[in-house]
This record gives structure tokens, C-alpha cells and sequence, in this order.
């Protein structure tokens, strides 16, 4: 199968990688605010819903659900999923200039594996194959 990628479908896959990504992120910003959260004080739970950081987070990864699940109607599985490794690195930059965490020389190299896949993976034919839809009986083609 090859895959027609029109601008449409670009933007999708750029949905997809940005909003997992700075989804991810303001979430992870968010509960830094709230704190953590045991089994003994599920409460604060609530308290992370009024939270703005968390509220935009969790917008976001709904806006990622629906850009995932109408990328995946039209591309197979492992030709989408890669969009979203690709974030890792988006996730990386941001957790690195914005929340000033420390990404250590290993965990660099470990994105850059994960880009090298996407790339092998992204480049690579597509072998599912779609068979045609079932006529009912009596319809000509």
C-alpha cells in the first residue's frame, strides 16, 4: 500500500506529535503543582482537575485521541505510531528549556535511537493489504 500523504494528512501527523507531546508536558507541570498522589489521598486527584496546567494537559491529549484515531483510519498502525516517538524529542526539548530538568547524555541517546527507528520504520512499505468491499448480491461493480 502506498501512502498519499496530502497536506491534510501532514497536519494530522503534526497534530498527533505536538499535542501527545505538550499535552504530556503541561500535565507533567501541572501535578508538580498538586504534588503526588497516593491511594491514601485520591482527593488531590479533584484538586488537579481545577488546576489550569492540568485542564490544558488533558484538552490537549483529547485533541491527540482524535487527530491519533483519524490518522490510524487512513494509515496502518506502524506508519502512525513513529509520528509520536518523533515527540520524544519535542518532550525532551521543552522538559529540558522550560521545566529545566536534566536529561542526562544516556537518555539523549536513547532519542536519538528512537528517531533512527522512526526513520527505518517511516521509510518502510506498508504490508497490509485492503481487500475490496463485499458487493451485495444483484450490484454490478
Amino acid at each position: 500500500m502506498k501512502h498519499t500523504l496530502t497536506p491534510q494528512r501532514y497536519l494530522v501527523l503534526l497534530a498527533v506529535m505536538l499535542t501527545a507531546s505538550i499535552g504530556d508536558t503541561l500535565l507533567s507541570h501541572g501535578m508538580s503543582q498538586v504534588g503526588p498522589v497516593s491511594l491514601h489521598n485520591l482527593g488531590l486527584l479533584f484538586t488537579a482537575l481545577k488546576n489550569p496546567w492540568v485542564i490544558a494537559g488533558i484538552l490537549l491529549l483529547l485533541g491527540f485521541f482524535a487527530s491519533y484515531l483519524t490518522a490510524l483510519s487512513w494509515a496502518d498502525l506502524t506508519f502512525v505510531l513513529p509520528s509520536t516517538a518523533v515527540g520524544y524529542i519535542v518532550v525532551a526539548i521543552i522538559a529540558y528549556f522550560w521545566q529545566h530538568e536534566h536529561i542526562s547524555l544516556y537518555r539523549w541517546l536513547g532519542i536519538l535511537l528512537i528517531v533512527c527507528g522512526v526513520g527505518f520504520v517511516a521509510n518502510g512499505p506498508s504490508l497490509t493489504e485492503h481487500p475490496e468491499p463485499l458487493l451485495p448480491a444483484g450490484t454490478a461493480k
